[in-house]
């Protein structure tokens, strides 16, 4: 059956193809070789078509490709057949077997290469055959048929543009080498360059068929060119022949990109043939067939090729243009050409290549400043490499007076400059280091100086008007005798800005005038010469030289602009800060007009707070779709590994920012001062969300590199990202604010992502921290500016366990990033990327939540977790599986992290740990009220009180344990009653935690037999912060006050017998009441309210600790009575107010005094106390004692009555008064002398508190007191500043404030009486004119200075407020006539003016004898600066010679 098919298809005519398929079935044996050549030969002579013989054995071949059997002998047994035939076939044609051979090949190929206008390379079809085709030949070249030469030239005879696919096939197939092509072809330079350009822009239709078509594109043009290099500059093989035509091809191709990117077409055509001829320009594409020596000599001829394309531009071009030429501003195409060029050599090696071309060719400005631009972006090392030409070009130029080099060096400063600070110095600093000091180059001599001025002056009609405002803000070093020299070129540069509408004075005094961008605002530039000049004079603590040289030689800026924005009207802190001391050392120096001061002092007091305002971009741009771009093309590039793109994506990402944010020009020198408002929003829409997706896309990409690598493991983008964000200080504080935002208000809405992201962002600013701007929070949470890190640090707070857990994950991934992170740089810089104060949070948090954290690290349980690995510790991070309380103890337990620990920037301090844990909200602790007390005994007495005082701790020292405690509770009570945090209340606060921790100190000191030292350290802890707080103004007074009632309501808390001292003398204990009399004495007198009396409270915590003292004396009672005795002399506050409150505390002392002393009364000083209250009571109802009680002292007799009469009639105020009879007794009158200071001293408090005391009631007391006291002297003294002797506590128990107002009292008291009282009776009274003079005098200048206890405004308001009422309560017309007198009569005008009138008349009746020489001259002396006529009246009655000379005497 198998045989019969067999031989009918052997009977059929069969092709050479189907015959040499049908026998590869059999095994060909060694034997059968010589009848397999005989057979083809005989089917060979019935086939006379050569063409169809070539088709059919590429079809053969073609075929056998695919079978398993010798296919290498296949090609020479075809091989051999077809060479023995074209010579049979040429013999009998009587032609040459090679022409008939070529002839026979391009037929084939004819068939094969089918015109197609569409396609610039082979269908995949067509390029297998025609491989087939020259595999053909390749055997027809072994066996002498072929002729290379004459094949191609029959080949360009029919063909006449051949194709470069083609031209590369028989180069690769060893048919016809490119270098015959090249050597033959007169016309190779024309169609290779047409060629190329066709290959260039082709683009394979988009079909899996065509994946290879795409491949051999590439390897077509990278063949070619490397021939074409090779050719051209190989030296070992030079041929001048084939170099030359070569080297044309080359340029000629290289100067159509050049046009295509000056032309500046955007096709997509056009720009994908230029990228793929680019893509040529590849050391490892052509460096196969080249050798290194070659390919360095080709690029540095392409690189003199395009550095002198086309020098069209001048230097004068190149000046004014120059800011169009950055790196941004850039062709992509040009700059990635600079960057195939520059692959093969280094920084130098390019720089000095450039400086050669540019000291030898005409040049294109353009291109060469593009290049320097590519150098600095793609190159760290460029800078430096550029700062040394530089130097090498000014010195050069000035030894031979070189402009070339001259304007060299400036084009390439320039240039650097305006790729901003990251990449390169400002033109301005790079201007103000080489030319600014006295050892420039220009400094040697006259004619150095001149040389360059002159070539400033040349430049001036070209420079661009921010160059030319550099040459003016930081000129050039002249000394003195050159300094006109200077002023001409100076004349000369504004009279050119003048002409360009550039204002001159409007420039700032630190401005960064050489950054490119939109011009800053006169105004906006004004406030950051204000905020750098004040950060300089905090720094040095004097007015710097550019702030002085400004008064004076650019006085309207300085007048109209630097002043109007540093006397902005603000809230000024009660402390001066650095603002106003710079304001107060510009007032000194007269350098502030007198108006302008008085206008802005007045402001302040009604400004309450100052608002920051942003400039918003242009709503027309929508730069937010180009930055999203081009910062997910960032993150492909991080994720790709493509560190030299970063830094030109990084590039085009600040240029887009600056367009977001165009109106804060990079600061360049120093760090300066962000005011960051953060409770305000964001000025406009845009800049949150710029905000938000730059935020957002750092977030991702730290995700996404973490996923592969740990910190310390991965790339710098991180860092030069942060670099770049904090270049411009508006997008700074834009992101500021947002972190504030989300860190303190929006915590629930962050993902682990997003915290991990944010955590490695503070890192980074952390490590950008030197030399960046510091941060003043507004309202100011913090009293100095701080870093960026520790500004946005105090926006995470710790109240509630939210915040807590939030905090704790924060600021773990910003840990343990910093410590990977670390790892990666030198030890010395691995603390740049530990944020302290986020580790400061971590000590406190970690302790706190984990009770297994308090123990010591040494601590064999935690022994297997010192020595994590980092990826461990990383992943521990990143896991989502890990819990919170695994990763915090994984990275307490690190020894990098313990380590931390020791550096003093990173110890939590007690301090610290105090205002944390009194900001916690009890309600929502994470803690139980039991685990917190647990948590707080064992941080106190365990943790800080053990430790060392240089480490934050107490040193073993309960006192200091106590200070701290006490310091703390109290800032923090002041600082939640302050301006910035009104409205919120300590309710829910720790602090009654932290107060029973204050009170276990205390008991344990008492314990200890500390007591004595324990008050000695109370009293003198509140003297120095109230001495702190000197009383010199009003807002001073409140402060201490404040303190002061903040002191009264932690010392209520404390045992009372602290304040008290009970001390040994000869064996024998004894009470000391020294330091609590002085405190009495000193402060608490300036915060009693009201005035002169200190609170049921305190007075009454008082006493018991007065009791309980001197109940552990030898002698209880005795002591209570001599101490008593002293305090009734020595402390008449305090003897006032135990008279006043009396009744209140006598039950509680009684009974605490029978309890210490088994039921004895109290002493006997006490029991005359309440023996004077009840004399005061029996005298006011009518029971006339003849004396008062025995020893007891006038003031304790006058507080009683006082205490008495307050709450009873006047009239029986009247007849009491009548039957004490002062004149007979001085027991009496001194008692009604005290009695008139107190009944003052509540007329006064009636003035200045209204709603509190009746000015009426007062006022009937005060004048029945005078009219009993008037014809005696000693009610005279209660008004003297100076009083002494039985009356000199009046000046012990009333605040300062009521001191200065006496004389007010003393007027106005006066004004009210009748006419007979003020003259009749008081002539009579010695020293009376001499006290009432002064008394005018002083109400007079209180007047003047506004300091008066009533002002008009008052009383118009109570008049119009009356009148309200009038009209719609129907209040009779008699009551509102008789309030509107009263109110004209307490006029502070109207009084004094009654004062006046009175005052000149008792000069007029007194007798020449009223006045000493000495009071004469000191009151005419005093009333000719306040009252010209009262001074003329004493004149004129008193005359000198005829005043006694005994009255000086008296």
């Amino acid at each position: 059956m198998s045989l019969n098919p067999t031989f009918d298809s052997v009977s059929q005519k069969r092709s050479l193809s189907s015959l040499l398929a049908g026998r590869v079935v059999k095994r060909p044996k060694a034997e059968d070789g010589e009848q397999l050549h005989d057979a083809a030969i005989q089917l060979l002579g019935r086939q006379p078509n050569l063409c169809s013989l070539l088709r059919e054995a590429g079809e053969n071949q073609k075929e056998e490709q695919s079978q398993t059997v010798m296919i290498a002998d296949l090609p020479v047994i075809t091989g051999k057949v077809l060479a023995n035939e074209l010579r049979r076939e040429a013999a009998r044609l009587d032609v040459s077997a090679a022409a008939l051979s070529v002839k026979t090949v391009l037929e084939r190929m004819s068939e094969i290469i089918k015109d197609e206008k569409r396609r610039e390379m082979l269908t995949p079809a067509q390029r297998v055959q025609l491989c087939v085709l020259l595999e053909s030949c390749r055997e027809l070249l072994c066996q002498g048929v072929l002729c290379p030469k004459l094949l191609w030239q029959e080949f360009r005879r029919e063909q006449r543009l051949p194709k470069l696919e083609l031209v590369y096939h028989l180069h690769s197939y060893n048919i016809i080498s490119m270098k015959l092509i090249m050597e033959s072809d007169e016309d190779f330079r024309e169609w290779s360059v047409s060629q190329l350009k066709s290959l260039c822009g082709w683009t394979p239709p988009q079909e899996e068929e065509e994946e290879e078509t795409k491949h051999t594109q590439h390897r077509v043009l990278s063949t070619v060119v490397g021939v074409l290099v090779g050719a051209a500059f190989d030296t070992e093989d030079f041929d001048l022949m084939t170099s030359l035509p070569c080297c044309s091809v080359l340029d000629n191709m290289l100067y159509w990109l050049l046009d295509q990117m000056e032309d500046d077409l955007t096709s997509h055509y056009t720009e994908a043939q230029a990228k793929r001829w680019i893509q040529m320009y590849d050391a490892s594409l052509c460096g196969a067939s080249v050798s290194p020596e070659a390919l360095q000599h080709f690029f540095t001829h392409c690189l003199t090729q395009t550095l002198t394309y086309k020098p069209r531009l001048t230097v004068s071009d190149a000046v004014s243009l120059q800011s169009k030429w950055t790196f941004c501003n850039s062709s992509h195409l040009l700059t990635a050409l600079y960057r195939k060029l520059a692959v093969s050599f280094s920084v130098e090696q390019l720089l000095c290549h450039m400086h050669k071309v540019l000291e030898t060719h005409e040049v294109n400005w353009k291109h060469v400043l593009c290049f320097c631009s590519t150098l600095l972006v793609y190159y760290h090392s460029a800078q430096s490499s550029l700062r040394e030409l530089l130097s090498r070009l000014l010195n050069a130029a000035f030894a031979g007076y070189d402009l070339e080099n001259m304007i060299t060096a400036f084009l390439l400063a320039r240039q650097g400059g305006l790729e901003g600070p990251a990449i390169f110095p400002s033109y301005s600093d790079w201007f103000k280091m080489t030319f600014g000091g006295s050892s420039g180059c220009h400094t040697s001599t006259k004619k150095s100086l001149v040389f360059l001025l002159k070539f400033l002056s040349d430049l001036v009609p070209f420079e661009p008007p921010q160059y030319l405002k550099v040459h003016i803000l930081h000129p050039p070093y002249v000394s003195i005798k050159h300094r006109a020299l200077l002023m001409e070129y100076v004349s000369l540069a504004k009279t050119r800005l003048s002409d360009l509408k550039e204002s001159v004075e409007d420039m700032g005094l630190y401005e960064d005038v050489s950054a490119v961008g939109t011009s800053v605002q006169p105004q906006c530039q004004a406030a950051q010469d204000v905020e750098k000049a004040v950060s300089l004079f905090k720094s040095t603590g004097r007015l710097s030289a550019t702030v002085m040289e400004a008064s004076i030689f650019r006085r309207p800026y300085f007048l109209t602009r630097f002043l109007t924005a540093l006397l902005k009207p603000r809230m000024l802190p009660l402390k001066a800060d650095a603002r106003m001391s710079f304001i107060e050392a510009l007032k000194k120096a007269d350098k502030i007009p007198a108006a302008q001061y008085s206008s802005y002092v007045e402001s302040c007091q009604k400004q309450r707070q100052q608002t920051w305002t942003t400039v918003c971009s242009d709503p027309s741009d929508d730069p937010l779709e180009v930055l999203q771009v081009q910062l997910q093309e960032f993150t492909q590039l991080v994720l790709d590994g493509h560190s030299e793109e970063m830094s030109a994506q990084l590039s085009r990402i600040s240029h887009t920012i600056g367009v977001s944010f165009p109106n804060n020009p990079r600061e360049q020198a120093g760090q300066t001062v962000i005011r960051l408002q953060v409770d305000s929003p964001l000025s406009t829409q845009l800049h949150v969300k710029v905000s938000n997706l730059i935020l957002r896309h750092f977030c991702q990409c730290i995700l996404d590199t973490s996923q592969v690598n740990s910190p310390n493991r991965q790339s710098l983008w991180a860092s030069s990202l942060v670099s770049t964000l904090l270049s411009n200080t508006q997008l700074l504080s834009s992101i500021l604010h947002r972190l504030w935002d989300l860190f303190h208000n929006q915590t629930s809405l962050l993902s682990p992502s997003h915290v991990l992201g944010l955590a490695a962002l503070m890192v980074h600013l952390q490590a950008s921290m030197p030399h960046r701007p510091l941060i003043q929070l507004v309202p100011p949470i913090h009293p100095e500016p701080v870093t960026v890190v520790e500004a946005v640090s105090s926006a995470l707070v710790c109240r509630t366990r939210c915040e807590m857990m939030f905090c704790l994950k924060l600021c773990s991934a910003a840990v343990c990033y910093g410590i990977c992170r670390g790892d990666s740089v030198p030890e010395h810089q691995q603390q740049d990327y530990i944020p302290c104060s986020l580790y400061k949070k971590l000590l406190y948090l970690i302790q706190r939540l984990l009770p297994e954290a308090r123990t010591t690290t040494a601590d064999p349980s935690f022994s297997d977790h010192q020595v994590e690995p980092w990826s461990h510790l990383w992943s521990s991070i990143t896991s989502t599986d890990s819990t919170w309380r695994r990763m915090a103890l994984m990275l307490w337990t690190h020894t990098s992290f313990q380590k931390l620990k020791g550096r003093p920037q990173c110890q939590l301090l007690f301090t610290e740990w105090l205002d944390n844990e009194l900001r916690v909200q009890r309600s929502e602790d994470a803690l139980s009220d039991f685990e917190r007390q647990e948590y707080q005994q064992w941080a106190c007495t365990e943790l800080y009180l053990t430790r060392p005082e240089e480490q934050g701790g107490c040193g073993g020292d309960l006192r200091n344990l106590c200070s701290h405690l006490l310091n703390a509770i109290m800032d923090h009570h002041l600082s939640e009653h302050s301006v910035e945090t009104r409205g919120q209340t300590e309710g829910g606060m720790c602090q009654p935690d932290v107060l029973s921790r204050l009170q276990e100190a205390v008991y344990e000191m008492e314990v200890c037999g500390l007591s004595a030292d324990l008050c000695d350290f109370l009293f003198e802890m509140i003297s120095q912060r109230c001495s702190s707080t000197a009383a010199s103004s009003i807002g001073s007074e409140l402060s201490l006050q404040h303190i002061l009632h903040t002191w009264n309501s932690v010392m209520l808390s404390l045992p009372a017998v602290v304040l008290f001292k009970v001390k040994t003398e000869i064996e024998k204990m004894t009470l000391d009441c020294d330091k609590m009399i002085q405190h009495v004495n000193q402060h608490q007198r300036m915060a009693c309210h009201p005035v002169g009396l200190l609170s049921c409270h305190m007075t009454t915590h008082l006493l018991k600790g007065f009791l309980y003292a001197a109940a552990r004396c030898d002698h209880p009672a005795e002591e209570v009575n001599k101490a008593w005795t002293c305090i009734s002399v020595s402390c008449p506050l305090l003897l006032v107010s135990t008279a006043h409150w009396w009744q209140y505390a006598s039950p509680v002392l009684s009974s605490m005094w029978c309890r210490l002393r088994a039921g004895e009364s109290l002493p006997e000083q006490l029991q005359l106390i309440a023996d004077c209250q009840r004399w005061a009571c029996s005298l006011e109802e009518g029971h006339q004692l003849q004396t008062p009680p025995a020893g007891a002292a006038a003031l304790l007799l006058a507080a009683c009555l006082r205490g008495v009469w307050r709450s009873r009639t006047e009239q029986s105020f009247s007849r009491t008064l009548k039957s004490l009879q002062p004149e007979r007794d001085a027991k009496h009158k001194e008692m009604l002398v005290f009695l008139l200071f107190l009944c003052v001293n509540d007329y006064l408090s009636s003035l200045l508190y209204p709603q509190v005391t009746s000015q009426e009631k007062v006022m009937h007391l005060c004048t029945e007191l005078l009219k009993a006291l008037l014809d005696s002297a000693d009610w005279l003294h209660i008004f003297n500043s100076d009083v002494c002797g039985v009356y000199k506590p009046v000046s012990m128990v009333t605040p300062d404030q009521f001191t200065r107002l006496m004389p007010w009292a003393f007027c106005s008291l006066l004004s009210e009486q009748c006419v007979q009282l003020q003259q009749q009776r008081a002539l009579r009274c010695a020293g009376f004119l001499h006290t009432a003079v002064s008394c005018y005098i002083d109400a007079l200048q209180l007047f003047l200075d506004g300091q008066t206890p009533l002002t008009s405004a008052r009383s118009e308001k109570q008049v119009n407020m009356l009148c309200i009422g009038r009209e719609f309560l129907s209040v009779a017309d008699e009551t509102l006539n008789h309030t509107q007198k009263l109110c004209h009569q307490t006029e502070p005008s109207h009084m004094l003016g009654r004062t006046k009138e009175f005052i000149l008349r008792v000069i007029s009746q007194s007798s020449s004898t009223a006045l000493s020489s000495s009071q004469f001259r000191q009151l005419e002396s005093r009333c000719t600066d306040v009252d010209l006529e009262v001074a003329a009246a004493l004149s004129v009655h008193f005359d000198p010679p005829s005043l006694s000379p005994e009255m000086d005497f008296l």
